[in-house]
């Protein structure tokens, strides 16, 4: 194990050297816990929304302690199940915690180490193997282990990357298999060894992207921890380790903060390699030029980097003409293109031989464009000899399928575009479209997209449209006609783009297609707004919107008030400012027209923002009960810290006149249960009726409820609310006011609520009962 892990692989180095891990390994941040965001969205845009978020439970752990109870536990952990974005650092993590054991400097009371990936376990995938069978087939140095040893020592099995299983984990239905040497399938053993019916004295690690992460059952996980990637301060460290040279690593820093996009990047360890491959090289060589401050830019000379290295290496050997290489490079990079394109699609990240194929892939041209598709060896499985292959990282892949679908484009491939214009093509329209009407159409299939899993590769594509990229990449893209005018219509077209029905999150993008074509004018539109003392006198465009919403949400002060009222732009621009909710303290969103989808941003910002503390959003008359069950589930994380930054204390959770009706009612209770931060909520002239009220003051009932205001004017309310209300006046010492006006409660509803006031734990200061009309 120590021979296997002292070495890694970083990004394009070849299967089998590589560099010392303990000479670059920067310490990752790794919290106990994980981000409460939904785990579906595009890893980019989840950098992007949660770099700066803080998470009032985050608690550093080191990878060497990741079995070990946090100070004050006293709880045995057995299964962690650790997350994190593509290249964010798990498999070094795992390779880190096994080094350090194996050189007998941490975790020496583990006797053995067991590490296996999915991708090799990939390769099994049909076989049948008992427990011991598997660890000799794979560590071939265990053969002498017998059942009784395994049964008696302390074994860590470290399973890496959950999201690369071609496996159906079945823990409901697989059959129960006790014992080491009973044979069965891979995915039984895995899920009998998760769920403790398979050596319940072992302990394990698995690693996942986060998307992949919900296939184990919460009950079967004991830890839930999350690589975060580097801190800024990380990122320094990474770049001096790298480079040595103090005065090259300090120009690298320096520029990638001049870029949020290059800077937010740098989260990812491996989007660190990249980028310093390319500045090391601009910096270093005759090259001349502005360095790269675009995605598409950073990419595109990554390339370039890796197809000058590869041609070097052949240079020496003189066996082919530096234009048969040109020509390889092409034939090969748009092959690689094809696969990065229909595997993104598919939502594969790793590829085997038979994927090469057909793609047209000879695995040889592979092995020789290890720079851009890494080759990965997996010489300790020697009863394996199939090789497993995949982009340096997720983004890499996008960019690849942008520049093959791009060379589609300029080559007319009707075929190929018409599987990325379909909507377009559903109405008939010319297959071979203008650059304008063939951006615009991609743009608006990604923008359906409720994941985003094709931002990044759209962003990539715009950039890809410019003049400097197409000179850059030369014949890569082929023959294009971008005169200014074309871009100058794509421009526009991005500017004036519709997108009522598409998320406020998604509509974000289209602001990022700007910035990679290198249309500044909106951004510095939005810097001279920020500046100005009369905002409410200037009108903002939509994308304007958009661009504001991206740039409040990253900026490193908290906005003390967002007022949609404040803002002279239409609904629609209203709606794209949204996103700015993350990072405010108060948010006033009356009369908005919010639905279901603003709620899901919203509700993220409940989760992830703990300075949000006052929410409006009454008049909302689209929001229905599907909409506040999403907001529900926000004011249940523990990150919700709704309330004012006074000496008063309290919250305001207003939800006046929202069209709501009884159903709601449910996940509100539930949030009244689990937050104690909640202390007003007006839920006034909604049709909650009787029925509502009473599943509302069970909650209103719990110990965890801190409510101090509530008001149901106008609900629709009769009698028989007041019994449960009674009961909620008796249970709670914090409610000091009640507003029941203008519901019919008749004299016998009074009669019983009064019970509840004469209770010694009633502490109601108001009440308000006008229930005449």
């Amino acid at each position: 194990m120590r021979r296997r892990c002292e070495f890694v692989t970083e990004g394009t180095t070849a299967a089998g050297s590589g560099t010392p891990l303990n000479r670059i390994y920067t310490e990752l941040y790794i919290t106990q816990g994980q981000s409460e965001e939904v785990n579906t969205q595009h890893e980019v845009w989840q950098l992007e929304t949660t770099s700066k978020m803080e998470t009032l439970s985050d608690t550093p752990i080191k990878c060497q302690d990741i079995f070990k109870p946090l100070p004050g536990q006293d709880t045995h952990i057995r299964v962690v199940v650790t997350q994190g974005v593509a290249g964010i650092g798990k498999t070094f993590s795992v390779q880190k915690f096994t080094l350090d054991w194996a050189e007998g400097l941490e975790n020496q009371h583990v006797s053995l180490v067991v590490l296996l990936s999915f991708r090799e376990l990939n390769l099994i995938k049909d076989e049948r193997y008992s427990l011991l069978q598997l660890l000799r087939v794979f560590h071939p140095t265990l053969q002498t282990v017998t059942a009784e040893k395994l049964a008696v020592c302390k074994v860590v099995f470290i399973f890496d990357g959950l999201d690369e299983s071609r496996f159906l984990l079945d823990f409901q239905n697989n059959e129960v298999v006790p014992d080491v040497t009973q044979t069965s399938s891979v995915d039984v053993l895995l899920t009998n060894l998760i769920k403790g019916n398979l050596l319940p004295s072992a302990l394990l690690w698995i690693t996942s992207r986060p998307a992949a992460a919900n296939q184990i059952p919460p009950t079967c996980v004991d830890r839930v921890t999350e690589v975060r990637g580097f801190t800024d301060l990380q990122k320094e460290e990474y770049f001096r380790r790298r480079s040595g040279d103090e005065e090259l690593c300090s120009r690298i820093i320096s520029h990638i903060k001049v870029s949020r996009s290059l800077h937010i990047m740098c989260h990812i360890p491996v989007f660190c390699l990249i980028t310093a491959t390319v500045l090391e090289h601009m910096l270093t060589t005759e090259q001349r030029g502005e360095l790269p401050k675009s995605l598409t830019d950073m990419y595109s000379h990554f390339l370039l980097v890796q197809t000058q290295r590869k041609k070097n290496k052949y240079d020496e050997r003189h066996d082919r003409s530096q234009q048969e290489l040109m020509e390889t490079d092409r034939e090969v990079l748009l092959k690689l293109g094809r696969l990065a394109f229909e595997h993104l699609e598919k939502g594969n990240l790793m590829f085997y031989q038979e994927d090469l194929e057909e793609c047209g892939l000879d695995v040889r041209e592979a092995s020789v464009y290890s720079g851009v598709c890494t080759e990965i060896f997996k010489t300790e499985c020697v009863l394996f000899q199939r090789k497993v292959y995949c982009f340096v990282h997720l983004s890499i892949q996008e960019f690849l399928a942008a520049v093959y679908i791009f060379h589609c484009y300029t080559n007319r491939n009707t075929e190929v575009l018409a599987r990325v214009m379909r909507t377009r093509k559903n109405k008939g329209v010319d297959n071979e479209p203008s650059l304008d009407i063939f951006l615009e159409t991609v743009m608006s299939e990604a923008l359906q997209s409720k994941n985003g899993h094709l931002d990044l590769f759209v962003r990539f594509l715009h950039g890809l449209s410019l003049e400097s990229s197409q000179k850059l990449l030369g014949g890569l893209l082929g023959q294009t006609e971008s005169r200014p005018e074309d871009i100058k219509r794509v421009i526009n077209k991005l500017k004036k783009m519709n997108t009522s029905s598409v998320s406020p999150d998604r509509s974000i993008n289209i602001f990022h297609c700007l910035m990679e074509m290198n249309d500044l004018s909106v951004h510095q539109d939005i810097q001279e707004f920020l500046k100005s003392e009369n905002r409410s006198e200037k009108k903002l465009p939509e994308i304007h919107c958009s661009a504001l919403a991206y740039m409040l949400q990253m900026s490193e002060e908290v906005l003390d008030e967002l007022d949609m009222k404040v803002y002279k732009t239409s609904d629609e621009g209203r709606r794209r400012l949204i996103p700015a909710v993350r990072n405010c303290r108060k948010a006033r969103f009356s009369g908005c027209g919010l639905s279901e989808t603003h709620c899901e941003t919203v509700a993220s910002a409940l989760k992830s923002n703990p300075h949000l503390t006052e929410l409006d959003l009454s008049e909302n008359h689209w929001l229905q009960d599907s909409g506040v069950e999403l907001l529900s589930a926000g004011l249940e994380s523990p990150n919700c810290r709704l309330k004012t930054l006074s000496y008063i204390f309290y919250s305001l959770f207003r939800l006046r006149r929202c069209e709501l009706s009884k159903s709601c009612c449910a996940s509100l209770a539930s949030a009244l249960k689990s937050n104690p931060h909640l202390t007003e909520l007006d839920l006034s002239e909604n049709q909650l009726q009787d029925s509502g009220v009473e599943l509302l003051s069970a909650g209103l009932e719990s110990p965890n409820c801190r409510l101090e205001t509530l008001r149901l004017s106008g609900c629709d309310l009769s009698e028989s609310s007041c019994a449960s209300l009674a009961s909620a006046l008796k249970s709670n010492p914090h409610l000091t006011e009640l507003d029941l006006s203008e519901n019919l409660l008749q004299d016998s509803g009074v009669k019983l609520l009064s019970a509840g006031l004469e209770s010694p734990n009633c502490r109601l200061k108001t009440l308000r009962s006008d229930c005449t009309f």
